[in-house]
């Protein structure tokens, strides 16, 4: 019968293969700590417990799916994000540090108006807006998606994670149809992780994305990358309050870019780099002129 020790070292033997040996250690420690209930600081302390012939059969299918490049966090059913656990599926993109600096970023420019009526665009895993929700405790969201597996997943992570889900809408919609945009209200907050990864960028990205994340979520035309973001702050001009902001995560290539396009729609805006030094996030505000 094998122990839990000689099951930590095969998988990180296995995954050392794929991943380079941190990665590697990070996704077993995730796998073990979930499966066992055993915190990481403990898993060397009680690494001659053996393993039951349940536990083997489902570590060798865990395992299985690692080595096909599933990521971990689909195999597990869950991702970290602002300290708090996220259902994901390959309905939804995996949660990214980055965007938790977007959200973080947003937090503190709104923590003195925490009534803030909310747009997420492209919910996804409802990540962005749920977060901030539960930061900004008289906010009241309303986040769309195309796709209805999303806001599904998105509507169940709603109601495990907030007091009071009840501030929240989930919608299935399209964020780039102009009627819809017709029928709402004024927000002071638009907020926007669309998809924003050009076709000729799919060779540096890693197999686990291109095979298993949802191409809808991520990618864009080579011939239009500010697709999303164009479109978005055109129709959110007659939809923001008068202090209203939009906040984006972007593509680090177009930082500048961005910052024309916006300014040619009439908006300020500031752009800020994330933990890579690389642009990654955008406010924007519309310039009014004092009449």
């Amino acid at each position: 019968m094998s122990t839990l020790f000689a099951e930590i070292n095969r998988f990180r033997s296995l995954l050392g293969n794929l991943y380079d040996s941190g990665e590697a250690n990070s996704i077993t420690n995730l796998v073990f700590e979930e499966l066992f209930h055993i915190p990481q600081i403990r898993l060397k302390l009680t690494g001659e417990l053996e393993i039951k012939p349940e536990e083997k059969l489902r570590l060798d299918s865990i395992l299985e799916r690692l080595l096909g490049h599933e990521p971990v966090q689909y195999v597990l059913g869950f991702a970290w994000f602002m300290d708090e656990r996220f259902l994901v599926n390959e309905s939804t993109l995996i949660p990214r540090p980055e965007t938790e600096e977007l959200v973080s970023w947003i937090i503190d420019e709104w923590k003195s108006r925490p009534e803030a009526t909310i747009l997420d665009l492209g919910t996804g895993s409802g990540c962005i807006g749920i977060s901030l929700v539960k930061r900004l405790p008289d906010a009241r969201l309303l986040a769309i998606d195309k796709s209805e597996a999303a806001i599904h997943t998105a509507r169940i992570n709603a109601q495990q994670l907030l007091k009071d889900p009840h501030h929240t809408l989930f919608l299935v919609q399209d964020m780039l149809d102009p009627e819809w945009w017709e029928q709402q209200v004024l927000f002071d907050l638009i907020v926007s992780n669309p998809p924003y990864v050009r076709e000729q960028e799919k060779g540096e990205m890693a197999v686990q994305v291109l095979d298993y994340e949802p191409p809808l979520a991520l990618f864009v035309p080579d011939t239009d990358p500010l697709l999303y973001y164009g479109a978005i702050a055109e129709l959110a001009k007659s939809h923001l309050t008068k202090n209203g902001q939009l906040f984006f995560e972007i593509n680090a290539a177009f930082g500048a870019d961005m910052q024309e396009m916006l300014a040619s729609l009439g908006y300020k805006s500031e752009v800020r780099r994330d933990m890579q030094g690389k642009d990654r996030m955008v406010k924007a505000w519309l310039h009014r002129s004092e009449s």
